[in-house]
């Protein structure tokens, strides 16, 4: 393809930025919705260019519908990490920085750095998906409200509204989690995802259900791909003599960090895999934080494991 499109995502619209092989340059904006979306397919017509690489951010929700339009449409579609074109527009001291000034970065980043094809996953995992972060959404919204009525509003009516909404809440969750059960039983490929994740011991069904939706809806040529994904293998810094303590470099969903916490602390106690690089990790001095972030990259390479494999977890096989 001889042609790059850049993409600046937005709520109510998206601008584009075209960028041709000689270094022509055209933009447009479109309204972020299907009309616009075709608006946007005569355009790329009318420039002599229908067949795209197209590359946005992968940010928020706003995107989804035009990456997916954009990709049954036969044009090559690149998710971008937001802090690859952060970088990027640093790297080529841009002082200013607007929707039509970033759909030029990005066009400029593809046409340079060649970024790998992003290809959707499953209409079943991305429904999944949607029911997990739905899930997310509202246990959040309960621990808002538990938080206010843990502060002891004054007013009785301010009680009984928030008591109301909790109610509410707790139920709506109930049905969520129903409607995640439901989908996997419906579809055996996911069943099984869950039923090996959750072989692993730490691995409970729900954070199994978090893995599948969040984390393996991408393929990885390794485990520790999955985990850099993830956001949990450790940064380090180093210059000269001065060596700073490792912390995660935390670029990932931090939805998948925090479903993976607890069960690390769980299986740090009945793991043997994992009960094992903690005395090891502990005999080297390490401290609890390091010692924790290295058992959520752990359960990441077992979960790997059994999913590649497709057999279940054996303490026998896993390294520690």
């Amino acid at each position: 393809m001889d042609a790059v499109l850049g993409i600046d995502i937005a709520k109510a619209k998206f601008d584009v930025a075209l960028l041709r092989s000689e270094g022509k340059l055209r933009r447009k904006s479109c309204p972020n919705t299907p009309a616009g979306f075709a608006e946007l397919t005569q355009w790329l017509g009318r420039q002599g260019a229908p067949l795209v690489h197209a590359s946005l951010e992968a940010t928020g929700t706003y995107g989804d519908a035009l990456a997916h339009y954009l990709h049954d449409a036969g044009h090559v579609v690149s998710l971008l990490n937001p802090a690859v074109t952060h970088a990027f527009a640093a790297s080529q001291l841009a002082r200013a920085k607007t929707d039509r000034i970033d759909a030029e970065l990005i066009a400029r980043y593809t046409a340079t750095q060649h970024p790998a094809a992003w290809t959707p996953a499953p209409r079943e995992v991305r429904d999944l998906q949607a029911l997990v972060r739905r899930l997310d959404a509202l246990q959040g919204m309960k621990t808002q409200e538990t938080n206010r009525l843990e502060a002891g509003p004054v007013v009785a009516a301010v009680r009984t509204s928030i008591e109301t909404i909790l109610a509410t809440l707790t139920a709506e969750i109930k049905a969520v989690q129903r409607q995640i059960r439901d989908h996997l039983d419906q579809h055996p490929g996911l069943r099984t995802q869950r039923d090996l994740l959750t072989s692993i011991p730490g691995i409970g069904e729900a954070t199994a259900v978090v893995l599948i939706a969040e984390l393996f809806d991408k393929r990885y040529s390794s485990a520790r791909q999955a985990a850099a994904f993830a956001g949990v293998v450790p940064r380090v810094c180093e210059s000269g003599t001065l060596r700073a303590h490792g912390r995660l470099v935390k670029i990932g969903p931090g939805r998948l960090r925090k479903a993976l916490y607890f069960p690390a602390l769980t299986a740090l106690r009945f793991n043997p895999t994992l009960r094992a690089l903690q005395i090891r990790l502990r005999a080297a001095g390490k401290p609890n934080m390091v010692i924790v972030g290295a058992a959520m990259r752990k359960l990441i390479h077992l979960a790997f494991g059994v999913l590649k494999s497709g057999r279940a977890y054996d303490a026998t096989y896993a390294r520690p």
